[in-house]
């Protein structure tokens, strides 16, 4: 009868996933549950990280709190700044969720900026690229849609570029707070060149 009993404690342990001892012997070392099929992975910024990034092509990051701390993406908090994500072909989805919202953009190029020695990371910035006039306006009525960019400073300069395409302007838009994030855009528009960028600033309202 205490052989049947113990034959089901040894059972009993083993479906649950525990360490058993058995007098004598050395412990058994539980083995832990691989990640769901599909499971959410936040993005990290140590060198593994930013290589997961690369492979992946994704980037998710949490601050639905309002913040982004530094042990969250496998940094000390003493990291002044995190190495750029740069991707050599192609790129990014960046996903930043938000407090009240999801901030989510195709990107090559991903920075976080601390500036300080604190657990948190004071900005996130990525850039956004086009090669018309039209596909930059395209992205900023977008920002105005997703992020609550004030629609008059972002009309007031789309009238003024449109008008002469062929000049040159760097303008920061007032930033957009429906997130829950404070969200800016700052173009850089240079008719002459083929390539038009925007560079996206995150930070904690």
């Amino acid at each position: 009868m205490k052989a049947l009993a113990a034959t089901f404690l040894l059972t009993s342990l083993a479906l649950t996933g525990c360490a058993v001892t058995v007098p004598g012997g050395p412990p058994t070392a539980t083995i832990a549950p691989s990640p769901p099929s599909g499971a959410k992975i936040y993005a990290g910024l140590d060198p593994a990280g930013i290589e997961q990034i690369k492979t992946s092509r994704t980037a998710i990051f949490d601050m639905k709190f309002g913040a982004l701390t530094k042990e969250s993406v496998g940094l000390e908090d003493g990291t002044n700044q995190a190495p750029d994500v740069l991707m050599s072909d192609g790129v990014m989805e960046l996903k930043i969720e938000a407090p009240t919202g999801l901030i989510r953009a195709e990107t090559d190029r991903l920075r976080l900026n601390g500036m300080n020695s604190g657990p948190e990371f004071r900005e996130i910035t990525y850039f956004l690229k086009t090669e018309s006039l039209k596909d930059f306006i395209a992205l900023i009525r977008d920002g105005v849609d997703r992020y609550g960019i004030p629609s008059e400073s972002a009309e007031d300069w789309i009238e003024s570029v449109s008008s002469r395409p062929e000049d040159k302007s760097d303008f920061a838009l007032a930033p957009g707070t429906s997130t829950g994030l404070r969200v800016q855009y700052d173009l850089r528009y240079d008719g002459s060149k083929d390539v038009q960028v925007i560079i996206v600033h995150v930070h904690p309202v």
